[in-house]
C-alpha cells in the first residue's frame, strides 16, 4: 500500500477547503479569488504590487482578476502618494459590502474546523504534545474504572493540572 506523503495530503486537503470556498463564494456571485482578493485590501488602500506576493498570486493573474474586480465596481486604484510609480487599490462601497460577505465565510469556516476539534485534542494543544488514550479507552469501555484514573493521571499529571486545562 503507497502511503500518502505529507505534502500530498495539503495539497488534496488545500483542493477541498479551496473547492467549499468556491462554492460558497459562488452564492455571492463571487470566487474564491475575489474573496481573498478583497480580505487582503487594507482600508487605506494597498499597494497592487504588495497583493501579489500576499495572495501568491502571479502578476497576469492579479491583472486580470484586478481588472474584474474593478469592472464590477468592488475596488478602485489611486496613485500612491509615497511612489508616484505604484498605485494603490482600494475598496468601494460595494467592495467593502462583498469584503464582509467574504469574511463571514471565512470565519464560519474556521468556527466550524474550532467546533470540530476534540476535548483531546484541545488538550493536546494546551499541552502542547501529543496525548495516548488508548489503554484509557480499552479500560474503558471494559468498566476498570481504576485503569482510566491511573491512565488520565500519567497522561495529564494532577487533578489540579487536568482541571487547569479548561477543556
Amino acid at each position: 500500500m503507497i502511503h500518502e506523503t505529507f505534502d500530498s495530503a495539503l495539497r488534496s486537503t488545500w483542493q477541498l477547503v479551496s473547492k467549499m470556498y468556491n462554492k460558497e463564494a459562488n452564492k455571492f456571485d463571487s470566487t474564491m479569488a475575489t474573496g481573498f482578493a478583497l480580505l487582503s485590501i487594507d482600508a487605506d488602500g494597498t499597494p497592487s504590487t504588495n497583493l501579489g506576493p500576499k495572495m501568491g498570486m502571479e502578476p497576469t493573474s492579479l491583472s486580470r482578476l484586478l481588472s474584474t474586480m474593478e469592472e464590477r465596481k468592488m475596488i478602485y486604484r489611486t496613485q500612491n502618494p509615497n511612489d508616484g510609480r505604484s498605485v494603490l487599490i482600494h475598496l468601494t462601497p460595494f467592495g467593502k459590502e462583498k469584503r464582509d460577505d467574504s469574511k463571514s465565510v471565512v470565519l464560519n469556516f474556521n468556527k466550524k474546523i474550532e467546533e470540530s476539534l476534540s476535548a483531546e485534542m484541545e488538550a493536546e494543544v494546551m499541552l502542547g504534545r501529543e496525548l495516548n488514550l488508548e489503554t484509557a479507552r480499552a479500560a474503558a469501555l471494559q468498566g476498570d474504572h481504576l485503569t482510566v484514573v491511573k491512565e488520565l493521571a500519567k497522561e495529564f499529571g494532577s487533578v489540579e493540572d487536568f482541571q487547569n486545562l479548561s477543556v
